[in-house]
């Protein structure tokens, strides 16, 4: 945390499918535009693989609030094939992102987490547009990708939560 400006986003839901069908899914980067909503006008604009890899680089456009639309390039890390996996920002509209992507058995499918840990720009002013803004667009964002995953899935459970440290 630096001059506690860091936020968290978690989000946590049940779905009725296998671990193997779901990391198939969220491990293909070309799926990241499904569970986009529209008005991000989200768009890769690198060469992706079938499937990510520790290491591989992912060049976007997408139309942020305020902004028009933006370069944004994340690195995917840390891949336990299966489990988990992160997506870091290399350049991009925020100060540090750091979206960790968790999967594990449960009781009725699959247990699929989500957590972002970012700090928007601009100290202060960057404060109060999350405030005002971010926070309550990126869970937005969440709720689309919950709502999309309900559909593909069949949800049981989903829940979300927000909390600054």
């Amino acid at each position: 945390m630096i001059n506690g400006s860091m936020y968290i986003l978690r989000q946590e839901q049940v779905l009725d499918t296998s671990v193997d069908q779901l990391w198939e899914f969220i491990s293909r980067p070309e799926n990241l535009n499904e569970i986009t909503p529209p008005e991000l006008d989200f768009t890769i604009i690198s060469e992706v693989p079938d499937m990510m890899y520790n290491g591989l680089l992912v060049q976007y456009d997408v139309k942020l609030p305020l902004l028009g639309h933006s370069e944004w390039v994340t690195e995917i890390k840390h891949i336990v094939p299966g489990k988990e996996f992160v997506d870091e920002q290399r350049i991009g509209p925020y100060r540090f992102w750091y979206h960790y992507h968790k999967i594990e058995e449960a009781e009725l499918g699959v247990r699929m987490i989500d957590e972002v840990n970012y700090m928007p720009p601009y100290g202060m002013l960057g404060k109060l547009v999350n405030k005002m803004l971010i926070k309550n667009k990126l869970r937005d964002i969440f709720e689309y990708r919950k709502l999309v995953l309900d559909q593909r899935y069949n949800t049981k459970k989903a829940e979300t939560e927000f909390r600054s440290n």
